[in-house]
Formats: structure tokens, C-alpha cells, sequence
């Protein structure tokens, strides 16, 4: 063949960068949105020595936990907490995110701070120095009792308006009844705060049934063990809670590998995904990257991606004001962009 008569190889249209695309990060802890680095300087400045890497394959709980309390040691002072804030903001931003919700559980801060609600106050000051929006969600645990929870359920009321846009239970799921943080979750209702728990992780279908039915849950973190029960799955539809997916906290449990995360069938039931990142000083991802899972591992497309991202918006504590920005520029993302192959055109619902 002449080579001059050959035809160029045609070129897949570039995808659209995820980075680009606007998103709300609704699932992030305070110790565990500590950048690496950040951490080796803390620790090194207050004498606490650095914990090793989380195993990537079939862990356990303990593992995580005994990582996270240790990393949670190196935060000492106020200056610690608005750094530790102002630089996962930072990192947010450049992943594309508009507005941050991060959850602290002050309990275990609070022999350093002085008390719980100094522990609060020094998370709402380092949140409103951040370079994006920042809302704080106040966490007890599963593994504490139902009256600590309510301790911290009427704390988080304290301060609802001002700064406070949440409250949820945080840790192993296993360990708590979900009828007994009713208490609790009546008083974040009546502030009008969200009540946004952890569920669905070790837990089954029921669980995360109940946190909807008893405690009102608006989102729930992670979840997934939804999927595999069509009458949940119903339930979260009909009541639209969104699920606070976060792909690479998965794989070092066992819980899932990534490429059985259910966001396909929860998105085929009518179920809201918001992606987010959890721990990523632990996990090691960050938002965007967390996006580009869900596209180059779970299949989805430019436009259930820009689906996901106006989900995490929707449900989100945002003012309107930033609901409608990002809602909008998510619109451009997949108006303006280089779509992918296969990539449909419409665009998602606004937020």
C-alpha cells in the first residue's frame, strides 16, 4: 500500500477531566483528611511516632482503628486542627470541589483541647479559614453508649446555624443498636440538622434500613450493603437518602474489591451515590481520583459521572447559592467537554 494513500489511525475523543468537574465532598474525617506529609511533621513536633501503612488486602477494623488513633495523636493544638482543615480543603479544591463537609468525633480530642465543645470550636474556626466552604458534621460512635450520643447530639444542636450542618455515628457499625441513638437523632432533627450515619459497611440491609426508619437518616456513610436487598434499595429511593460511596475503603477489608462496588445497581434502582474519599492519609486517593474509579474501573460514563457529582451536591448542607454554582458548572463540564466515546449527551438534573 502507498503510504501516502494510508489513512491516519482516527483518535478516540479525549475524556473529560475529572478534576474539572464540580463536585461536593460530603464523607471526610478530620485525622484521616491529614496529609502524609503533615502527619511526619506533627508527629515529629510532638514526640508521637508515625503509624505504619494500612495493609491493601483483607485487614481488619483493629487495623484501621489502631492507624487512625495513632495518626489522631499528632493533632495538639488549634493551629493543628485549622491546617489539617485548610489543607484538605486545598487538595478538595483541585479535585474540583465546591463544598466540603468534614466529620470530627471530638471525644477523643477533647483531653487535648480541654473539653468537647472547646474541641468544636476549634474545628469551626479552622473550617471558616478554609479556601472553599466548609460545613462540620459532629460524629459520636458506634462503640460508645446512646447517652454519650446524645451528649453530642445536643452539642451539634448548640451550634446548628453556625457552622454545624450535621450529625452522625461514626466506627464499626456492628457494635450499636440502632434504636437506641434514637434519643440522639430526635434532637438533631428537631435543629434541623442532617443526620447522616455510618451503616452498611459490616452491617447488612437491615441495618441501613433502620438507620432510615428509626434515626431519619439523610445520607448514609457508605452502605453499599443496600444493594443487595431490593426492598432497601426501595426505601433509599423512595425516601431519596443518598449513599456516601468511597471506592478505595473497600478493597482493605474485603468488603469489596473495586470492581464489585455496587454503584451500578444502586444507580439503576434509583438510588443517590455521592463518591467521596473517607480517610485518603490512610486509603492514599483523593477525590478526582476516587471519580476516575468509578469511570475507568466501574464503566460509568461522563454523564452518570456528572450525575454523581450533582448528587453529591443535592444532598449536600450547601447554601443555595453554592448549590446553584456548582450545579451550573457541572451542566458546563458536560456541555463544554471532550466527551468520551459513548458518552451521553444530556445533562444531568439540576442540583
Amino acid at each position: 500500500m502507498n503510504p501516502s494513500t494510508t489513512s491516519p489511525e482516527p483518535q478516540a475523543p479525549a475524556r473529560r477531566d475529572v478534576r474539572g468537574l464540580p463536585k461536593a465532598q460530603l464523607h471526610l474525617h478530620l485525622t484521616g483528611a491529614m496529609r502524609p506529609a503533615t502527619l511526619v511533621e506533627l508527629a515529629g513536633r510532638h514526640g508521637i511516632t508515625v503509624p505504619p501503612p494500612l495493609p491493601r488486602t483483607a485487614g481488619t477494623w483493629a487495623d484501621f482503628q489502631d492507624r487512625y488513633d495513632a495518626a489522631r495523636q499528632a493533632i495538639r493544638t488549634p493551629e493543628d486542627i485549622r491546617r489539617v482543615i485548610a489543607e484538605a480543603a486545598e487538595d478538595d479544591a483541585a479535585d474540583g470541589c465546591g463544598w466540603l463537609e468534614i466529620q470530627v468525633d471530638p471525644t477523643s480530642y477533647a483531653p487535648v483541647f480541654g473539653g468537647l465543645r472547646e474541641t468544636v470550636e476549634a474545628v469551626l474556626h479552622g473550617a471558616a479559614a478554609a479556601a472553599v466552604p466548609v460545613g462540620v458534621i459532629i460524629a459520636s460512635s458506634w462503640t460508645r453508649s446512646p447517652g454519650h450520643a446524645l451528649t453530642l447530639a445536643r452539642l451539634a444542636a448548640a451550634y446548628a446555624g453556625h457552622g454545624v450542618v450535621g450529625f452522625g455515628l461514626s466506627n464499626d457499625e456492628r457494635h450499636g443498636t440502632v434504636i437506641d441513638f434514637t434519643p440522639a437523632f430526635r434532637v438533631v432533627a428537631d435543629a434541623g440538622l442532617a443526620a447522616v450515619p455510618h451503616s452498611g459497611f459490616y452491617t447488612g440491609a437491615d441495618h441501613v434500613r433502620a438507620c432510615v426508619e428509626h434515626l431519619h437518616a439523610k445520607r448514609i456513610g457508605h452502605g453499599t450493603a443496600a444493594a443487595r436487598d431490593p426492598r432497601t434499595l426501595e426505601l433509599l429511593a423512595e425516601r431519596r437518602v443518598a449513599l456516601e460511596i468511597c471506592p478505595t475503603s473497600y478493597p482493605p477489608f474485603g468488603v469489596h474489591d473495586l470492581h464489585t462496588i455496587p454503584v451500578r445497581a444502586l444507580l439503576d434502582a434509583g438510588v443517590a451515590v455521592a463518591v467521596a474519599t473517607d480517610d485518603p492519609l490512610l486509603f492514599g486517593t483523593g477525590l478526582a481520583d476516587q471519580y476516575a474509579i468509578c469511570r475507568d474501573v466501574l464503566g460509568l460514563t461522563d454523564a452518570e459521572l456528572a450525575g454523581l457529582a450533582a448528587d453529591s451536591v443535592r444532598h449536600s448542607a450547601a447554601p443555595p447559592d453554592v448549590k446553584a454554582a456548582l450545579g451550573a458548572g457541572i451542566e458546563r463540564w458536560l456541555r463544554d467537554g471532550s466527551p468520551r466515546p459513548g458518552t451521553a449527551s444530556s445533562a444531568p438534573a439540576s442540583c
